[in-house]
């Protein structure tokens, strides 16, 4: 696992002349993504010339590129001995089920215990790539949602990923236990998502500045008062699955934010043995199921499913006991 290089100085040569000076850098320094070159160079640590640029600027044959590069700033949080449910790991990168309850990021509240404080115990050298406070984490999954995960352990990965995610070409599939019946068997949701235009800590259709969102969906299994649907979202906005499923009327089972007391009051009086279960229903049950993208270096599709976690395994079985 390696960063850039703490210093370096080329001369343009004229086959890369009018390249962009961010889109140079990127290429000539190793683990060195364009858009921590672009960082660099707005904040006059990369010079052409011993002029300041900014990242756009066209190279010309002749001219000198140097730049230096602090040490990666360290994190004011800790490496912490937590087990990691690891589906897949190689010097590139490594992918995780994450468990129910575990927060991705550290934040306000959550300084340890969280997904990064396992990963910079697990790969030490894991910290600060790229100049990054995040290491690793290309994308995220709510702390109560389960499942696959993929974590880059270079500078050269977390780019490559992060550019897949951006264009939208990594596959990601989730089973949710939603309330109600859902009448057809699949379908679509179109709707753009964006803050609550009154609750800061919610999403909503009906945002004044909305971003697209599209979620396909099908029925795996119908049960009593419930369904099991599996979701393959297109866009990945915060909180997608759940805010689209309540605006087909169909929650996620347990969701704290989304569902309305009346849901939750249906469904406990139609099904009367879940105040029963061994395990309580202290979440919403969605897990992201399936997960798929190009390894960063060889190119080779990668495919990943990541086994339910026992509270939504039970959930299932309990279900399964009452017929329809």
């Amino acid at each position: 696992m390696s960063n850039p290089p703490s210093s370096f100085s080329f001369p343009i040569e004229s086959d890369h002349a009018g390249s962009r000076l961010d889109t140079i850098v990127a290429e000539r320094i190793k683990h060195c993504s364009r858009s921590f070159a672009a960082t660099l160079i707005r904040s006059g640590h990369i010079t052409v010339d011993g002029k300041a640029k900014k990242p756009g600027y066209q190279v010309k044959t002749g001219e000198r590129v140097e730049g230096e590069i602090a040490p990666p700033q360290t994190p004011a949080f800790i490496a912490q001995d937590i087990e990691l449910s690891i589906l897949y790991e190689d010097d590139d990168l490594l992918v995780v089920n994450k468990a129910p309850g575990m927060v991705v990021h550290p934040a306000p509240g959550h300084s340890q215990g969280t997904l990064v404080n396992a990963l910079m115990h697990h790969c030490p050298n894991l910290t600060g790539i790229s100049g990054s406070l995040r290491p690793g984490i290309v994308h995220r999954l709510d702390k109560d949602t389960s499942g696959a995960l993929v974590v880059a352990k270079t500078s050269l990965a977390m780019q490559n990923l992060s550019d897949q995610f951006k264009n939208r070409t990594v596959r990601k599939r989730y089973l949710a236990l939603v309330y109600g019946s859902v009448e057809n068997t699949a379908g679509e949701i179109e709707l753009p998502i964006g803050r609550h235009p009154v609750d800061r800590k919610k999403m909503s259709t009906t945002a004044r500045h909305p971003r697209s969102a599209l979620t396909y969906w099908q029925v795996k299994k119908r049960y009593h008062g419930a369904c099991l649907l599996e979701l393959d979202i297109r866009t990945g906005r915060t909180h997608q699955i759940r805010v689209h499923c309540t605006a087909m009327g169909h929650p996620v089972i347990g969701d704290p934010v989304y569902c309305r007391r009346g849901d939750i009051k249906r469904f406990t009086r139609e099904n009367p043995e879940m105040g029963e279960m061994a395990a309580p229903i202290n979440r919403q049950m969605l897990h992201a199921w399936k997960l798929s993208f190009r390894h960063p270096v060889t190119g080779k599709m990668n495919r990943f499913t990541a086994p339910l976690p026992d509270d939504m395994s039970q959930l299932i079985s309990c279900f399964e006991q009452e017929p329809l």
